[in-house]
């Protein structure tokens, strides 16, 4: 399956919402492998791929650094991480058009996303995919980033490119 970027035209529905702002996570272990779970198929199609890095919103006021260790506590459990790299720049996905009003409770027209590298510094035995109420994904594995870019939905293949590429660096 590919995708193209949508090219909405002007006066499109999705001009009138903005991106969502979001901290993304591309944790490293020893071994140069990202850690990489496997969402719960809750309101995503049937043939959707369900894997990706560990990511979520940033809230109101929040520093997107707190955001990503605070995200990443919430989604695996992880608490022993140190940064490593930050991406200097934001990079943005535009959802499906069928997605458009729907996705991201509807509020907004896709994501723009902080991307942080973390060096995975405790135990496998921390990680607790039911570490928070919401949880998030259902499985995990430590992948190459390059697995990664196969293994997510379509509409953020774009960005998985180009943490393959930035981030390759680190993945020894």
């Amino acid at each position: 399956m590919t995708y193209d970027v949508p090219d909405f035209p002007a006066g499109h529905k999705a001009h009138q919402l903005s991106w969502r702002p979001c901290a993304g996570i591309a944790l490293f272990n020893d071994a140069g492998k990202v850690f990489c779970g496997k969402r719960r198929p809750d309101n995503l199609p049937p043939d959707a791929p369900l894997w990706q890095l560990p990511q979520g919103g940033i809230d109101a006021g929040e520093a997107p650094l707190d955001a990503a260790f605070r995200e990443l506590a919430e989604e695996t459990g992880i608490r022993s991480a140190e940064l490593i790299y930050e991406l200097p720049d934001w990079l943005r996905y535009d959802l499906p058009e069928d997605l458009i009003g729907k996705a991201l409770k509807g509020r907004f027209r896709g994501q723009k996303q902080k991307w942080f590298a973390m060096r995975f510094t405790g135990q496998e035995s921390e990680i607790d995919l039911a570490a928070h109420a919401q949880i998030e994904f259902d499985d995990w594995a430590w992948r190459s980033l390059d697995e990664c870019v196969d293994a997510v939905i379509a509409f953020k293949k774009p960005i998985y490119r180009q943490l393959a590429a930035r981030l390759a660096h680190l993945s020894r």
